[in-house]
């Protein structure tokens, strides 16, 4: 039996509600990020309020990583950095659905960088990067077994 390695951790971010601008209104927001050895490449990040899940995301654990330093991404996730009033931030936007003006769902949440640092660094503890490794066979056969 092969055993796995979970990580967990509750980081409480902001949400920024109305306009565009860093100094626009947050909110608080708890986001639990998690990382399972079984699916290496990724984290999953679920964002809840008041009890109340709002999104949920699967991320690519070294994307995260990267934004970290540098603005990365294109399509629906992108993360890019922020030093601001002495805070080393993760921005992360969020892109959804289509509306009915054409516009796109957008969300804008902050992280205190060091939170994130700290639970990347003990994803790593548990495979490192350039480490990760997919069991293809065993992925094949439970898809086609469940299909």
């Amino acid at each position: 039996m092969k055993s796995s390695a979970f990580v967990h951790r509750a980081v409480v971010m902001q949400l920024q509600s109305g306009g565009s601008g860093d100094d626009a209104n947050r909110f608080a927001v708890l986001a639990h990020l998690s990382y399972d050895m079984e699916d290496p490449f990724a984290v999953t990040a679920t964002f809840s309020h008041d009890g109340r899940v709002l999104a949920r995301w699967r991320l690519a654990r070294e994307m995260l990583a990267e934004g970290l330093r540098r603005p990365v991404g294109e399509g629906d996730v992108r993360f890019s950095p922020r030093y601001a009033r002495g805070w080393h931030e993760l921005r992360m936007d969020f892109y959804g659905e289509h509306k009915g003006d054409g516009e796109r769902h957008h969300a804008v949440v902050h992280a205190w960088a060091p939170a994130v640092e700290r639970f990347l660094e003990e994803t790593y503890r548990v495979v490192a990067p350039g480490d990760e490794q997919v069991e293809v066979d065993s992925f094949l056969s439970e898809l086609l077994a469940n299909g």
